[in-house]
């Protein structure tokens, strides 16, 4: 060691920090900052609150309360069916906390599919992003065809003559280009504005359910076989979406914080308003809500209970609109920073700090999807939501693989993190194993298909990038990190690795590990 001038003794950390401000006073610039991936994005802007409200917007509790009370007087499975509410709901935090042990140690904004990386392979990972994707489109497709409807019924409610799919499609462009505007103008905006809308929807459909009308109840007939496994799809449906705050790690302020606390509050809050919504179903207190929503006037129901019904479901609609446009752009902007997807996705607009090119791309996919959903899907959307459970299913359960692969390659596994994450990939796989061989038995080959198609996405995106664009392979996995600029000059520098990713170097350590 070499000497300090006092006697031998280590200096004080005072001393230790002035000789570190003194040498940063001193030191030369960087010949070359290396810079995050992802530093177009407005990183650290984020506070908790915006991160909350962007996941429960994508989930839509309001309208999930009105589809799982339907669901509820319709099948009639009593308390069987609330303790399935239940169960499917621990198993939903189950894979949030599979979720935050990536969100407690990366910011990206490829969610999922970012995360995905660092324990699967590059094909298994792009299996997550293709399901993530067609998921997260696919919802988008939905929402935006029922916010059509919604505003529709609102007019029909009020002797306004509005039908015809052509006015539904026109209604669903108006309600794209406003969500553009406003997912373009800002995210921290965006996030703030849907928060309100979500939390006001949410309130009015829970006090309408414990102040409206209430019926004897429904009565409970026993539950068939497949009553369980189809209302824990429609849970999970219903919550698909609380991880995406995760899309939004490089622009919170403490991401490896806050974000994770958002990914595990989410569904927890979800689950409580979900089972208490299959209270009301079960008691009668959410029937004339249901009726409101679905027969409007006609079920006997008063004309300012529906509007009010109406007008607080097509909020949550057009919230969820909105928070699928956000979340679905970052993960085109992450694919297009890799070039697993076209590189003009990464485009992010110099002041707003906002990916405009891929929200306006995701946007424009969920339009035309809007519009063959309108065509084909209003009146009966089972198939379609089919698909979109397989998709979000597939993702959740490689997820769950990639954390238990990702601890143990990093030697941070316990027996917990084991049991939760290999109990998540077993009751995923289960579940999907179900689903081939019910709809084989069945004759419902949409399930079995959407299994075999998505599975196999991986693969084929795989061997088309390997013959256009081999070099995207080896660059997948981007993720916020530290910047030249967020170091103390002097003490250490960045350089970027033959694989372009960022290493810190100090004088007399060598290379370490990049953030």
């Amino acid at each position: 060691m070499v000497g300090n001038g006092s006697g031998g003794r280590r200096p004080r950390s005072g001393g230790a920090l002035g000789a570190a401000i003194a040498r940063a006073r001193t030191a030369p610039p960087p010949a070359q900052p290396v810079f995050s991936p992802l530093r177009a994005l407005g990183r650290r802007q984020l506070s908790q609150v915006d991160l909350i409200g962007q996941s429960l917007s994508t989930i839509a509790p309001a309208t999930g309360m009105i589809y799982i009370a339907a669901w509820m007087i319709s099948a009639r499975p009593g308390l069987v069916g609330l303790a399935a509410i239940i169960g499917t709901t621990a198993v939903v935090v189950a894979v949030a906390f599979c979720v935050t042990q990536f969100t407690r140690r990366l910011a990206a904004a490829g969610s999922l599919y970012s995360f995905a990386f660092h324990g699967l392979p590059r094909r298994a990972t792009l299996t997550v992003g293709a399901a993530l994707l067609l998921g997260y489109l696919g919802i988008s497709i939905s929402v935006l065809a029922n916010s059509a409807v919604s505003l529709l019924g609102i007019a029909a409610a009020l002797d306004v003559p509005a039908s015809g799919a052509g006015l539904m499609t026109a209604t669903a462009a108006v309600v794209a280009c406003v969500v553009a505007v406003i997912a373009v103008r800002g995210v921290r905006f965006a996030t703030r504005a849907i928060l309100v809308v979500e939390v006001c929807s949410l309130a009015l459909i829970c006090i309408l359910m414990v102040a409206g009308p209430q019926t004897t109840g429904t009565p409970t007939t026993p539950a068939s076989p497949s009553t369980l496994p189809v209302l824990a799809l429609i849970v999970v449906l219903s919550m698909a979406g609380f991880e995406s705050a995760a899309f939004f790690g490089a622009e919170a302020r403490r991401p490896l914080t806050t974000v994770s606390r958002a990914v595990l509050v989410t569904p927890v809050v979800c689950g409580a308003v979900f089972v208490f919504a299959a209270w009301a179903a079960l008691t009668g207190r959410a029937d004339a809500v249901v009726a409101a929503y679905f027969d409007g006037t006609a079920s006997g129901v008063s004309l300012p209970m529906v509007l009010a019904v109406k007008i607080g479901v097509t909020c949550s609609w057009l919230a969820c609109t909105l928070g699928c446009a956000q979340a679905g752009s970052r993960l085109l902007l992450a694919m297009g920073v890799e070039g697993t997807a076209p590189r003009p996705l990464s485009r992010v607009h110099p002041r707003l700090r906002t990916p405009y090119v891929a929200v306006a791309t995701f946007l424009l996919a969920a339009l035309a999807g809007a519009w063959f959903h309108i065509r084909y899907f209003v009146g009966d959307s089972t198939a379609y939501d089919g698909f979109v459970e397989v998709a979000l299913v597939i993702a959740y359960t490689l997820l769950a693989v990639s954390c238990l692969r990702f601890l143990r390659r990093i030697g941070e596994d316990s027996p917990s993190t084991t049991a939760v994450a290999a109990g998540m990939a077993a009751a995923g796989t289960g579940l999907l194993g179900y689903l081939v061989v019910d709809g084989i038995a069945e004759g419902q080959w949409v399930l079995p298909a959407a299994v075999l198609f998505i599975g196999a996405s991986g693969t084929v995106w795989a061997a088309a990038l390997k013959r256009t664009r081999p070099h995207s392979l080896t660059t997948m996995g981007a993720f916020d990190s530290v910047e030249t600029a967020d170091l103390l000059p002097g003490s250490a520098a960045l350089v970027l690795d033959d694989a372009g990713r960022p290493r810190l170097v100090t004088a007399d350590s060598g290379p370490g590990y990049g953030a």
